[in-house]
């Protein structure tokens, strides 16, 4: 059971919570390789990303990533309010490491696709798409 003081101080800090915006809370995208990457280097190469030049609706924007030999692929938005977009994990029994998947794109910007290879390194690839609709409102 909560006191009196209890209940009006976390009133008051759900309310504050609210308040804030949501990009108080989104991972840049820096941020958002260190931890998929430990901190470790991104070399460039060895990633293919297909997506449109130019996305005539940001909401649906169809991407694919294909990056042979990979364990882990992680895809950042980087003008997106968050960052991370999705993480794909392959196994064992994974034919190839390709995804396809569609993304909202709130305006122009770049598409980051980091995949993490069996030997432990990373590589990546770096696409920007020009948004005309805007799919997160922008």
């Amino acid at each position: 059971m909560f006191t009196r003081r209890e209940t009006i101080a976390l009133g008051a800090g759900a309310a504050a919570a609210a308040t804030l915006p949501l990009g108080a809370f989104a991972a840049t995208v820096d941020e958002a390789t260190a931890a998929f990457t430990g901190g470790a280097a991104v070399a460039e190469g060895g990633v293919t990303i297909t997506a449109p030049e130019i996305a005539e609706n940001g909401n649906t924007v169809p991407v694919s990533i294909s990056a042979p030999g990979a364990t882990e692929i992680t895809l950042l938005a980087a003008g997106n309010p968050q960052a991370e977009v999705a993480t794909f994990r392959f196994g064992p029994g994974a034919g190839a490491a390709l995804v396809a998947t569609r993304i909202r794109l709130g305006r122009t910007q770049d598409i980051i696709a980091i995949a993490k290879m069996a030997d432990g390194s990373f590589t990546s690839a770096r696409v920007e798409v020009k948004v005309t609709i805007g799919g997160c409102g922008g």
